[in-house]
């Protein structure tokens, strides 16, 4: 029986001679002097105000001010940054305010793209949760107007500063798994068992402005709530959740689009629009696959990826990370062997993410999880809702830059 190795990444590297371990020190050292970063958070629901928690416990940063169309998110929000931030009812007044350096954007997605936008034109530094658009077209439209500015915006795939993700990587570089032809990703979680919506002031909340460039429509709690649920606002499982394990494998892989996606996906244990349990097989150049597999009314196994190849198989979730050696034995009774290399993570990449944001303010490099790549691991997922709602499998088009019919 192999002994099972619990590996540091400084291990890894130590014995592959690959990647560069970049100390505390060091990069003090690049950033120079302490500068106090001033944020503005715009649409803060539960994710927003998560991160202003993270952003509290960083150094040289100060929240200043606060956007939401409901009153009570406001109210929150500003507990949270102290009581001394503004509040601005029209995100646009926040952009507008010069003692702002940069803005946390955690809006419905349909609003991602207008918001990134906007602020970047007020020269403002960008935190934008993924999915950063709501089609393809939005993101292509981001990537244009980013790239030509002199901004800094990070997207909110936080995976891309996770050391243990980031050890994954570097496994998969230094050709451990041999051939790879064979990905799986899924997440499973129990929003069926929420019965019970929060209770929502209708007097309180601009419904309009939350709208924004969705039609027009009667105010629904439901919507407002699970508006990841609704195609109007979002994109159900595959924007909201395959999103984060897509844009690991694509990097790992080094193939930022597939080249066929087919989904199939029903509602079975909700009332939303979006498919509650859903399957998306991707065809990648490089000769591999990748299968997709999620439901929203079990909460068992969570969520996590993995990579098989002719050598070994990977396996990595938000907790641990794991490789397995082909040629390794199996442990007796099993069909598994003992893995060779094993990370137990009780971090959130979160906190480290937010960090390389702020960092990245400062010294203007070019952050983890940047425009490009985060319109790359979106476009995976719009190319996989195009399917579903074709009933067909479809093809990217790469000289054309376009889906089309299978």
């Amino acid at each position: 029986m192999s002994k099972i190795h619990s590996w540091s990444r400084r291990s890894f590297l130590g014995t592959s001679g690959r990647g560069l371990v970049l100390t505390a020190a060091s990069a003090q050292r690049i950033l120079g002097a302490n500068n106090r970063v001033r944020i503005g958070a715009i649409g803060t629901g539960g994710r927003t105000r998560y991160l202003m928690g993270l952003l509290k416990n960083l150094p040289d940063c100060e929240q200043v001010a606060v956007s939401d169309v409901y009153e009570p998110r406001m109210d929150e929000a500003v507990a949270t940054a102290g009581t001394a931030a503004r509040r601005c009812s029209d995100y646009r007044e926040l952009l507008d305010s010069k003692e702002i350096d940069a803005v946390v954007i955690g809006s419905p997605d349909h609003w991602h793209k207008q918001m990134t936008i906007d602020a970047v034109k007020a020269g403002k530094d960008v935190y934008v949760e993924k999915p950063i658009s709501h089609s393809i077209e939005e993101g292509e439209e981001m990537v244009r107007i980013v790239e030509a500015s002199s901004r800094v915006v990070q997207t909110g795939t936080q995976q891309r500063s996770w050391e243990h993700f980031i050890l994954g990587k570097q496994i998969v570089d230094s050709g451990k798994l041999g051939q790879i032809t064979f990905g799986q990703a899924y997440w499973y979680q129990n929003y069926a068992a929420r019965k019970r919506l929060l209770e929502l002031d209708a007097a309180k909340l601009n419904w309009k402005g939350w709208l924004g460039s969705a039609p027009d429509q009667p105010m629904k709690p439901e919507r407002y709530f699970l508006w990841r649920w609704y195609w109007d606002f979002g994109g159900g499982a595959l924007t909201d959740l395959m999103t984060h394990w897509i844009d690991v494998i694509q990097w790992y892989m080094e193939t930022p689009t597939p080249k066929t996606a087919l989904t199939s996906g029903q509602v079975y244990a909700s009332t939303w629009e979006c498919p509650d349990t859903i399957n998306c097989v991707l065809e990648y150049p490089k000769d591999y696959t990748v299968v997709y597999t999620g439901t929203m009314a079990s909460r068992i196994d969570d969520g996590g990826f993995e990579l098989r190849g002719t050598k070994g198989t990977l396996k990595v979730d938000r907790h641990h990370l794991a490789f397995y050696a082909e040629e390794s034995r199996n442990i007796a009774g099993t069909q598994a062997p003992e893995p060779e290399i094993l990370i137990r993570s009780q971090a959130d990449g979160t906190q480290s993410h937010l960090q390389n944001f702020l960092d990245c303010v400062r010294s203007r490099k070019t952050p983890t999880a940047h425009i490009r790549v985060a319109h790359e691991a979106a476009r995976t997922s719009h190319i996989g809702n195009l399917s579903l709602k074709m009933g067909r499998q479809v093809k990217w088009n790469e000289q054309k830059q376009k889906v089309e019919a299978g």
